[in-house]
Order: C-alpha cells, then sequence, then structure tokens
C-alpha cells in the first residue's frame, strides 16, 4: 500500500509509503515498537505482520524551503517489509489518500521520487 503525498509537501505529486522517524525519547524503544507506533499514526490499526530485517536502506533530503525555521534535513530511510493482515485503513492527515499497487506492474518513477523511489528500487532488486 502506498499513500498520496500532500499537494504541498516535498514529496508532492507521489507516493509515500507508511513510516516515520524516531521520536527523542524512543532512542532505546524496540524497533518493533517504534514500526508499529508509526504503522498506527499513519495508516490506524490494521493487522500488520512487520518483519524485522530490513529490506532496503536510501537517503533523501527535505530542502529547506519545505521546512519550518528554514534549515533542510538529511535522511536515512530504512525500509521494512509488511503485511497486510486484514482490518480498516484509516490514513492521517499527512497524506490524501491510498491505494493498493503491485511494485512489479507499475513504472516506479511515476510514484515515488528521491530516496523513496531508491529505497523501493533496492527492494525491487532483491
Amino acid at each position: 500500500m502506498v499513500l498520496k503525498a500532500l499537494d504541498d509537501g516535498n514529496l508532492a505529486g507521489y507516493y509515500d509509503v507508511p513510516g516515520g522517524r524516531i521520536d527523542t525519547d524512543e532512542f532505546t524503544t524496540p524497533f518493533e515498537d517504534i514500526l508499529r507506533r508509526e504503522v498506527k499514526e499513519e495508516i490506524g490499526s490494521p493487522e500488520v505482520y512487520i518483519n524485522l530485517n530490513p529490506v532496503a536502506v536510501s537517503r533523501g533530503i527535505i530542502s529547506a524551503s519545505k521546512m519550518h525555521g528554514g534549515r533542510g534535513i538529511h535522511i536515512f530511510y530504512v525500509f521494512f517489509e509488511a503485511e497486510y493482515k486484514g482490518g480498516d485503513i484509516v490514513i492521517s492527515d499527512e497524506h490524501t489518500d491510498h491505494k493498493w499497487i503491485n511494485l512489479k506492474e507499475i513504472d516506479l518513477k511515476d510514484y515515488f521520487t528521491a530516496g523513496i523511489l531508491e529505497g523501493v528500487e533496492m527492494y525491487m532488486r532483491t
């Protein structure tokens, strides 16, 4: 499943995958707990199996013009594979829509850009 990016965000016109950042107070929190929190924040509480072995990595930059405060940030992405088992998808206000896609049947560059594209391309090579 992919999430349609906001029209005024750094991924405008493209899709994102569920995920997010480690909160400051989560440095010693188990990765599974962090991943589950992010899934819940972005798509609600469906039943999801998460493989805790990373499947891809990439990097990206959010430009200063897209950030409040005027400083760009560098991002190191770590991708995990998950399997949807059932339940309602309720997307957060960080995205405008969602859709189910088969990565093997699309042109990845039509859906993803920058670090997300790099990570999805790495995943597809495995």
